[in-house]
């Protein structure tokens, strides 16, 4: 019980945040990893099945069925429920600019770029107001936390304002970046170079993709390496971090 002397205070609950919640890279990648797992356990489930199935004619349309339901699956989802099982699972969704769900042409459009480009395509986000990969900005969508309630302050942003009168100008930070992006490259393929002088890396796997397991596991280093370098670059670069375009 509170006494008559006692002052009665109470602490009012935080304001919430104005705005959408832009999803961050890391909740992006746990989503990517749990629809991976996914597909992965269809695809050696598929294989087990087929193995211990007699008609080769069965076996054929079950690898036909599987493939079917691996290409439509997540733009299926992403049009119907606004997001895959794992971008459910991770408490995230997938928005159309202009409201809602994306349209399934969208959806399936999202799916063929950030196919082609992989990994590659998350490396612009921190470059960009809403956390957007090349995926997101070509099919005017964002992704963004489903559930704003259940949802943590590291998981997500949001849009990031460039009304900073400090910040270099646009053209300049794009100039400057791309020229620390070009300077990466000949990094990397410095290092690509200095591994085959070395012996660390065999020619046949670079020239012929004839590799061993070693190889791999040095060529995918390096690339992971590389990768995570120019995404360092470009969100540096757009944040006015990099000798030549730094914030005043």
């Amino acid at each position: 019980m509170i006494g008559w002397g006692s002052p009665m205070t109470s602490e009012a609950p935080p304001l919430p945040l104005p705005g959408p919640r832009y999803a961050r890279f890391s909740r992006r990648f746990k989503a990517v990893l749990l629809d991976w797992m996914l597909a992965m356990a269809m695809l050696f489930g598929a294989l087990a099945v087929a193995s211990n199935v007699a008609s080769d004619g069965l076996g054929r349309i079950l690898g036909v069925a599987v493939v079917v339901i691996l290409v439509l699956y997540e733009p299926v989802m992403v049009w119907c429920a606004g997001g895959t099982l794992g971008h459910i699972w991770t408490n995230l969704r997938v928005v159309d600019d202009r409201g809602g769900n994306l349209s399934f042409a969208k959806a399936l459009a999202r799916f063929v770029v950030k196919s082609v480009l992989g990994w590659y395509s998350f490396v612009v986000m921190a470059a960009t107001r809403r956390n957007q990969a090349v995926h997101d900005l070509l099919t005017h969508s964002t992704v963004q936390i489903r559930d704003p309630a259940k949802a943590k302050p590291g998981q997500f942003i949001t849009e990031r304002r460039e009304d900073d009168p400090t910040m270099p100008s646009r053209p300049r930070r794009t100039l400057v970046t791309v020229v620390y992006v070009a300077l990466s490259v000949l990094l990397y393929f410095g290092v690509l170079a200095g591994l085959l002088r070395g012996g660390i890396l065999s020619r046949a796997c670079v020239y012929q993709d004839i590799c061993s397991g070693g190889d791999r596991i040095v060529d995918f280093a390096v690339a992971a390496a590389f990768l995570l370098m120019i995404a360092l670059v470009i969100g540096m670069g757009w944040r006015g971090r990099l000798l030549g375009a730094r914030k005043a």
